[in-house]
Order: structure tokens, then C-alpha cells, then sequence
């Protein structure tokens, strides 16, 4: 019988779907088990083949746990807001609302053809109105909290205002970056937003002015995960810096609670390490630098260094420094050189070695030497983004800085010659007054306690976490519940607050109705503003990451209206045990949603202190992607053939199409033209007649053009195909290369499956008992699969199915005791074929619920089988026969048993059940 996948598949799929088997009613007494993947975007261009693998390895799992008898959930929602959708929707002139719609509609039917066990009961968006209710209002939670340093946890800012009308700020030990002391009584004279400016410096939510990545083309402000090498990873723009009034979140307060958590959860080495690294606590000393004019204003840099202090022969201002705000800038920038300092501040460059003298000096602490003070954004340092201490000689940009400046570059360290290992015992300080002589460890220690003595420095810890940029230039976003009374932000508790409908190109700038009128609490237009009932509203939007932040909560109840979370459900669920999902999000949204769940913590509104247990990062599937070169300069494209790679430098690679490429990587022109815009009317150089690229292995991303459409696969092979061709590729957490022509090895290997069971096109199956050969071959392969099971190595079960195929078909066994449970775990990695089967196999309830087969093999080799012996359906005693005895052998001994013989009162039986090693029924 031919095995017809496109058959087979649509039958159950449509069954599954009807019956809702994945939409399970939760019994909480049973044991729980709560399986995650990554939030999918829901993009114009759906699903393709890198993004199945996290869903299919974690639906293997699920339901393994799922035949262990335990309450298992693995829901499924779309992070639905942000910028691709907007800027696809700007392309197109689609809504966003209609086109995310569309989208999510594309994005589940193909997840519905993978067979996933999704609990689609619990489907959840981020822009649905009944979903980002609850982000604003903890945001709006947020925004009147600060934190308290004491009992190192978020509090209400009421207690805090409470504490400035009794004691000021003099008895608080809170996060924040307020440094002047105030009293009672000056706190109680100031005016509100004078106030509301303090608050403002501890506020958890909160405005400040920040050097943000700005990109004018996509007129917004972007994350660090968000931009590489100065270009967004969105569109390939160019990013800058720029200082703008922003929403913070203040996430650098829980700095050392989220490097804490990691000892308590299971998560892979490297994603911990790139978690450890952007929290990057360090142990130094902060040394201060008195401006030369005004020795009030003093410099605070925070190195682990400070043996390198006599080698400072520069300090830089960084682009981000608040010196450098309007009010701030006349203290570090002389009048005769304040122009100049403006001019530049408007026409840097990220990539050139740029800067400008301010006309002023610090003081060298120790030698009171003049050291001078430059503008850049060419240094950046982590831990200190107001001032930097340079030491051109040993540190690389600074030294590439003062070359360009004419700086003094001064030696202050030096290796023995002889030695051929550095380390801090055997470099020493030279040109360096009282710590020439001594070793990296020894000055360290010494200057240290100098720099203490003197009060020119003081012992600090100091983090590279910085507070989480929250304002996001954009419409299609989490609007912020916030409208502006004499510019002082208040909160909009009536919620959600709504996005009004508008031509989204114009941002929420723009918007007609978008006021905030206080009296009637709705929006209205803003030709009504008055600033006395009618207000404005912030129009800046969340960033996409919000939502995301906090929706493993969601899925544990999704549909409550009351809440974001009823507490009985919170309780049995605490949080996720397996988290599957890309290594790119460990120091965006893995941060992100650890600050969050330590917030909602804090109020007891959650009781654990970490959202996810385990993490497992999938690897990438990389395929060969197609670039083409642009000269930076004059904008032509050239034929990859003809480029000088010598002067490779001089041309932006730029992703183009797949799909548009011919035999031999030529790209038919006629095909990129069309498809975008910027190619339409560009010049391209070609190589006689043709016009080529250059294929370079990357991941399979929609942003490098190079995805295959995983509906070309169902429909050619099969989604059981798609799930074990993608699991057979290796170890989950590897990358691993798309190759199709290796898919034909599984989908033939399904083909041996299913005609394994079916002898001359008919299902066939033997009632017989299994010898003791054939069940320890099973028992073995049981084992095997539970084991790699556990451990998560998804590949090497499909190995031991093969192999354990081919025993069966070298043995003839056909025997059912063998094929029902080696069907059940092959049901984890192949469903649909495997629900076929196990229909035909005679079972009236789906394989979803049948239990994880036995592997103790000491019950399976028994030779006989107590069989319980009923009358009429009426339990009589039990007796003994050998699990290998025919049945109708059994039936001649019953009838010759003389307990039989008196049950039946010398009575003729009209029919005698036996139900192989589970029970014989005698009917008369």
C-alpha cells in the first residue's frame, strides 16, 4: 500500500484540529512540565526551514512528558508589534493591524501542517488590546516604583515621597542618580515638577536625556542587538548617536541580582558567559580629575587599572556625557572653543578618527600635571560613559587617537625581556615616579592605597549593564500610558490606551486625535489641547521587546480579564522548565525578561525569582546566501568577477534575493530590479554580458534573503519528513547546513516504515507472543531513546529507529507487542504517519494518549500470565498459562479445568474470549 503523505497528513491534522487533543484541561494535582519556544515574529514572509527546528524539538519532548502522564503545556503566541511590520506596512500601504492579521493567519497554517502539539486555546499577540492592557499597566507599576538598595528589592514611590516630606533624602539607600542632599524642608518648597525632576533620578520607569542609536531612515531609535557595525540589522541604514529626551527602564538596579540568578538556573556555558559579559561587574577604583579653571567640577573615571595612571596623557568627553547637555557644556568646553565644539557635535563620524580639543585641562591627581580634554566618539568605554582616561601607549584607539592629535604617547608598563608569558607578576611599572619597579599585583595594591589616603580616588563596583532605552520613535507599538500636564508625565489608569488609526508613515507626531482629555478620561482631538483639562500624549511608542518581556506569564492564563495572572495558577506554573530558542537573544530579551520577572517578584505578584529553569539555544541552519558589491562612493554595483579584492574595502556588501539567482551565481538582473526599488535605475558593471556574486555560507534569515519556504517541502515530502530530516541534521544546539539532497534518505526511510506494516498492501500484524530475543531488542531500544531523550539529543533516536527497522525486518517480527510501542515513540518525532498506524492497529484513542511503553524487561520475559477468568462478564479466580501459548490451546485446557466445569453448572459455553495475557470471559 502506497504511503500517501498529503492523505495521511490533511486526515489528521483536520482530526486533531477538531478534536482540540492539544487544548488540554488541566488536572492540578498532576505533575506539571511548561515547554517554551522563542516568541515568533509573525513576518510578511512566514515560516521558513530554520525556524521549524526549535518547534519540532520541542514538541519531541512534549510529548514525551505527555505519555509519562504529566500536565504538559506548549502554547504558542506572535510578538506582533515593531518595526518590520511597520516598515513593510509603509511598502505596501497595508495597515499594520490588517497586515499582522494576514500575517499571523500565513503563520499558522503553516505551523498547523507541522503536526506541533500547540495549545492553541491559549494563543496569545502582543498587539491585541486585551494583551498590551497589561504591559501598560506595568510599565504605569513601573513608573511609580523606585529601588530600595537596603532591602534590595522595587517599592512604590509613595513611600519614597512619603520619606522626602518627613526626613528629605538624607536617610535613603536607593538606586538612583540623584547625588545633592536635600532636607525636608527644602523638599516640601520646591514646585511640582521641580519634584517630579528628582523623582524623575529614581523613578524605575523614567525620562532622561540619552545618547541613543538614532536612524533617520527608519526614524527611530534602535537597541545595541538591533545594529551592527554602525548599519541596522533592519534595512542596512546607517546609525548614529544622538542625545534625546527618552523613557528608561532603570534595569542597571537589579545588575546584581540578574549575575546572581545565573547560579540558580540551568542554562548553556556561552549563554551565560555573554550574560555575565553585559553585566560586566568589576572591582576597582574610581579616581578623580579636577577641571584646571574650576577644580569644583571633577572628572569620576572607574578603572581596574589605576597602575596605568601616570601614562594618562589625555582624557575624552564621550558623545553620550552629560557635560555635554546644553546647561552642562560651557563647564567643559572653553568660550573660545564653544562653536567648534557645536559644529563638530553636528557633523561627527562613528567611523573616522574624529575629535576636538575643548580648550580645557584636568589635573593629573598624583602630579598635578595639565592633561587635555578632547571631544570623541571614537573611544568608548562601558564603565565610564561621561569622562575616559587614555593611555595611548598601551591601549590601541587611544594610541591611534593621539598619533592622528599629536599627543604624548608615555610608556608605563614593561615585560621582562626574557620571559615569554605576561602576566601581572613578571610586567612593571616604569616612568611612573614611586611605583617604577613593581609588578602589575604589587602597584595595584600600593597606588590603590595612595589614591585612598588622599581622597583622589575611592574603592568602587562598578557594572556594564546600562538602563534599558524604552521609547521607540515609531507607531506600530505598545503606546505609553502617559500624557504631559505642564510637561510633567501622569499616568492614564484607564486602560489599555488605544493607537488611533492613521496613516502610519507620519508617526504618532502627527496623529489628529491624540490628546488626553483629563476630565472625561478618553482621547480626543488635539486641536483641543489647552493644558488646563485637555493634554498631550507621549508620542513615543514601546520598544517590540516590552511584550515579550513577560508573556511566558500570559499563557498560564490566557483568557482572565480581571488580571494579567490569577495567583492559584501562578502557583502551580511558577515558570518555564524548558525555554528553547536562539543564542542571538542571550543579552536582549533573556535580560530583559529577567528584569521583568524580578520587578512583578518584588510586588509578590509572581513568587519565583527566574522565569526559565532550562535554555536551550538551537542552532542556526546556514545556507549559502548572495551578495553583491556597491562602491561606497559612487553607488555603482560591480560583477563579483571583476572585484579587485585588493580593494574589497571600498564596496558594501549587500544581500540580495535567492531566488534570483541563475546557474553559475549569475543574478538575473531583470528580477532585483523589480524587486526593490533601489535597484530599479542603479549601474551595474558586468563581465562580458553577465553579471555575477559571490555565495557565502550564513544563517538562514529573511534579512539576508536566503530562505527556503517550508511549504515547498510539505507539499514535495511531508511535514513527518520536514520534522525528522531537520531533527537527523545533528545535535540541536549545533548549526547545521541545509543540504536537500539529503532529505530523499528520510523520506524513504518513512516509506520503509509504513510499508513494513503492510504485506502485499494490506495491513498486517501477528497476535503472537515476542520471544525473549525480540523483546530484549526492544527493551535496548526503548533505553536508548528514553536516555538520549532526556539528555535532549533529538538525533539519535532516528538512528536507533532505522536501526531497530532493519532487526525487524531480518527477524520477520510482526508481532503487535513490538510494533505498539515502538509506534508510540516514533509518534514523538513522525505523528502523523504514526496516528495511521495506530488506528489501523486497532486503537480507538489517539497515540497523543497512549503512555510511554514499558522498559523493565523482567515483567516482559515472564513465561506465563496470570489471566483473570470472568463469567458473564462476573470475576470468578485467575489462572496460570505461558505468554507463548496459542490460543487455541488455552481454549482446550479451559474447557478440560475442572474449576471451569463447576462454574458452568455442565452448562455448554456459546463463546470463550481470550484476550492475549489480559483476561479470558467465558460466555453461557
Amino acid at each position: 500500500m502506497e504511503y500517501n503523505f498529503k492523505k495521511i497528513e490533511k486526515k489528521w491534522q483536520i482530526y486533531w484540529k477538531k478534536k482540540k487533543f492539544f487544548n488540554k484541561k488541566i488536572l492540578y494535582k498532576k505533575k506539571k512540565y511548561y515547554i517554551l519556544n522563542m516568541f515568533p515574529y509573525p513576518s510578511g514572509e512566514g515560516l521558513h526551514v530554520g525556524h521549524p527546528i526549535g518547534y519540532i524539538a520541542s514538541d519531541i519532548y512534549a510529548r514525551y512528558k505527555n505519555s509519562q502522564g504529566e500536565n504538559v503545556i506548549n502554547p504558542i503566541g506572535f510578538d506582533s508589534f515593531g518595526l518590520p511590520t511597520e516598515q513593510y506596512s509603509i511598502q505596501t500601504g497595508i495597515h499594520p493591524n490588517i497586515m499582522t492579521k494576514i500575517n499571523i493567519k500565513r503563520y499558522k497554517i503553516q505551523l498547523l501542517r507541522l503536526g506541533i502539539s500547540f495549545d492553541w486555546d491559549r494563543e496569545l499577540n502582543t498587539s491585541d488590546s486585551t494583551y498590551f492592557k497589561w504591559t501598560q499597566w506595568m510599565f504605569i507599576k513601573m513608573f511609580n516604583s523606585w529601588y530600595d538598595k537596603k532591602l534590595e528589592k522595587a517599592r512604590s514611590i509613595k513611600i519614597l515621597i512619603n520619606e522626602f516630606n518627613l526626613n528629605g533624602n538624607l536617610n535613603i539607600n536607593a538606586f538612583s542618580t540623584f547625588k545633592k542632599r536635600f532636607s525636608a524642608d527644602e523638599w516640601k518648597k520646591k514646585k511640582n515638577f521641580e519634584k517630579e525632576k528628582i523623582l524623575q533620578n529614581y523613578r524605575i520607569a523614567f525620562l532622561s536625556k540619552r545618547s541613543v542609536n538614532w536612524c533617520p531612515k527608519l526614524g527611530t531609535v534602535l537597541a545595541n542587538d538591533e545594529i551592527k557595525d554602525n548599519i541596522s540589522k533592519r534595512g542596512g541604514y546607517p546609525v548614529s548617536k544622538k542625545r534625546m529626551l527618552q523613557w528608561s527602564l532603570r534595569i542597571s538596579a537589579y545588575s546584581e541580582r540578574l549575575l546572581n540568578g545565573l547560579k540558580k538556573v540551568n542554562y548553556p556555558d556561552n549563554l551565560k558567559k555573554s550574560q555575565k559579559s553585559w553585566i560586566g561587574k568589576e572591582s576597582g577604583i574610581k579616581i578623580f580629575f579636577s577641571l584646571e579653571k574650576n577644580e569644583k567640577i571633577k572628572l569620576e573615571i572607574f578603572t581596574i587599572k589605576p597602575y596605568m595612571l601616570f601614562g594618562v596623557t589625555f582624557l575624552i568627553i564621550p558623545l553620550g556625557s552629560y557635560f555635554l547637555e546644553r546647561k552642562k557644556i560651557t563647564n567643559i568646553v572653553d568660550k573660545q572653543y564653544i562653536n567648534d565644539v557645536k559644529k563638530y557635535l553636528l557633523n561627527f563620524s562613528l567611523k573616522e578618527i574624529s575629535g576636538i580639543f575643548t580648550g580645557n585641562y584636568v589635573l593629573h591627581p598624583l602630579t598635578k600635571k595639565k592633561i587635555p580634554v578632547y571631544i570623541s566618539s571614537f573611544i568608548k568605554d562601558d564603565y565610564n560613559l561621561n569622562s575616559i582616561m587614555c593611555v595611548p601607549a598601551h591601549e590601541i584607539k587611544s594610541y591611534k587617537f593621539a598619533k592622528k592629535f599629536g599627543i604624548q604617547i608615555l610608556e608605563v608598563l614593561q615585560s621582562e625581556r626574557d620571559s615569554s608569558r605576561k602576566s601581572s607578576e613578571n610586567i612593571f611599572c616604569i616612568n611612573s615616579s614611586f611605583l617604577n619597579g613593581l609588578n602589575l599585583k604589587n602597584s595595584f595594591f600600593f597606588i590603590k592605597k595612595i589614591l585612598l589616603k588622599t581622597n583622589f580616588g575611592k574603592k568602587s563596583i562598578s557594572f556594564k549593564l546600562k538602563d534599558a532605552v524604552f521609547s521607540r520613535q515609531r507607531y506600530w507599538g505598545e503606546p505609553i500610558p502617559i500624557y504631559y500636564e505642564n510637561n510633567i508625565p501622569k499616568t492614564i489608569n484607564k486602560l489599555p490606551l488605544l493607537l488611533p488609526y492613521m496613516d502610519i508613515s507620519h508617526k504618532l507626531t502627527r496623529a489628529k486625535f491624540w490628546a488626553w482629555d483629563k476630565k472625561n478620561k478618553k482621547i480626543v482631538s488635539t486641536n483641543l489641547i489647552n493644558n488646563k483639562t485637555i493634554f498631550p500624549l507621549e508620542t513615543n511608542t514601546m520598544p517590540s521587546w516590552a511584550g515579550s518581556s513577560w508573556y511566558y506569564f500570559r499563557y498560564m492564563d490566557p483568557k482572565n480579564k480581571n488580571f494579567f495572572l490569577n495567583k492559584i495558577k501562578e502557583n502551580y506554573w511558577k515558570n518555564v522548565d524548558l525555554y528553547v530558542g536562539g543564542i542571538e537573544h542571550a543579552t536582549g530579551h533573556l535580560i530583559y525578561a529577567r528584569f521583568w520577572h524580578k520587578f512583578l517578584k518584588d510586588y509578590g505578584l509572581v513568587n519565583s525569582e527566574e522565569p526559565f529553569k532550562k535554555i536551550i539555544n538551537q542552532g542556526m541552519i546556514l545556507v549559502k546566501s548572495a551578495i553583491i558589491y556597491r562602491n561606497k562612493k559612487k553607488k555603482y554595483y560591480i560583477s563579483y568577477s571583476l572585484l579587485n579584492l585588493k580593494k574589497k574595502n571600498d564596496f558594501q556588501k549587500i544581500n540580495i534575493d535567492i531566488k534570483s539567482i541563475k546557474k553559475k551565481n549569475e543574478v538575473d538582473l531583470e528580477k532585483i530590479k523589480t524587486w526593490r526599488d533601489e535597484f530599479k535605475n542603479s549601474k551595474f558593471i558586468l563581465d562580458n554580458g553577465k553579471f555575477t556574486c559571490n555565495r557565502i555560507l550564513e544563517k538562514m534569515s529573511k534579512s539576508k534573503y536566503n530562505v527556503i519556504n517550508p511549504d515547498f517541502i510539505y507539499n514535495k515530502y511531508g511535514a513527518d519528513t520536514l520534522r525528522m530530516y531537520e531533527m537527523f541534521l545533528g545535535p540541536l544546539e549545533k548549526s547545521k547546513i541545509w543540504n536537500l539532497k539529503n532529505i530523499d534518505g528520510i523520506y524513504n526511510f518513512l516509506k520503509k516504515f509504513w510499508n513494513f506494516f503492510h504485506k502485499k498492501g494490506k495491513f498486517y500484524v501477528d497476535e503472537n507472543y515476542p520471544s525473549k530475543e525480540e523483546l530484549e531488542i526492544l527493551y535496548k531500544t526503548i533505553k536508548k531513546i528514553k536516555n538520549s531523550l532526556e539528555s535532549f539529543s533529538f538525533n539519535i533516536p532516528i538512528s536507533e529507529f532505522m536501526i531497530f527497522l532493519n532487526k525487524l525486518i531480518r527477524m520477520k517480527c510482526y508481532k503487535r507487542q513490538i510494533l505498539e510501542p515502538i509506534t508510540i515513540l516514533f509518534s514523538f518525532y513522525a505523528p502523523h504517519i504514526s496516528e495511521e498506524i495506530w488506528y489501523k492497529l486497532g486503537k480507538k484513542k489517539s497515540i497523543y494518549f497512549a503512555n510511554f511503553p514499558k522498559k523493565n524487561i523482567n515483567s516482559l520475559l515472564e513465561k506465563y500470565f496470570n489471566y483473570p477468568v470472568t463469567f458473564n462478564g462476573k470475576f470468578r479466580f485467575k489462572i496460570k498459562f505461558k505468554k507463548s501459548e496459542p490460543i487455541q490451546k488455552i481454549e482446550k485446557k479451559l474447557l478440560n479445568n475442572e474449576k471451569i466445569i463447576f462454574f458452568l453448572k455442565n452448562k455448554k459455553p456459546k463463546k470463550i474470549f481470550i484476550i492475549m495475557n489480559k483476561i479470558i470471559n467465558i460466555v453461557f
